[in-house]
């Protein structure tokens, strides 16, 4: 079986993939209304893949996963109470954590480039400043 250390990194792959595909924040409001459900889905899929480094931290630790309705927010606060990531950062986390919800739960039609342009424009920082946080992790 895989260490965490090589779960962890082949989700970082998956993760700089993703990016990779996305436009400039600056091209949003010029693409159809297909590519823009697309840009939804690789930030949902970003976050996904924080979701499940974290979960990868929290099983090396030997920390339950949060279960229920609100696990994803569970997850990100007791990630945050338990220094898994820096408050900082799991402040910019709640942006994406919103958005996956939000865009679970909508109807592609009611993605707007304007609310998704914060998000595509600071995504990459985000990342980077999220796997120094798991990197400095002890498990």
């Amino acid at each position: 079986m895989a260490s965490c250390k090589a779960r962890i990194e082949a989700e970082y792959e998956a993760i700089e993939k993703i990016l990779s595909s996305l436009p400039l924040s600056t091209a949003l409001p010029k693409i159809s209304a297909l590519e823009l459900a697309g840009v939804a889905a690789l930030l949902h899929n970003f976050y996904n893949g924080i979701e499940n480094i974290i979960k990868q931290v929290f099983q090396a630790k030997n920390m339950p996963i949060p279960q229920g309705q609100s696990w994803h927010q569970e997850l990100l606060l007791t990630a945050i109470r338990s220094n898994i990531v820096s408050q900082a950062i799991g402040e910019e986390l709640k942006r994406f954590l919103a958005f996956r919800h939000f865009f679970s739960h909508a109807y592609a039609l009611d993605l707007y480039p304007y609310k998704m342009e914060p998000l595509v424009a600071d995504v990459l920082s985000t990342f980077e400043k999220f796997k120094i946080d798991i990197n400095k992790t002890s498990f």
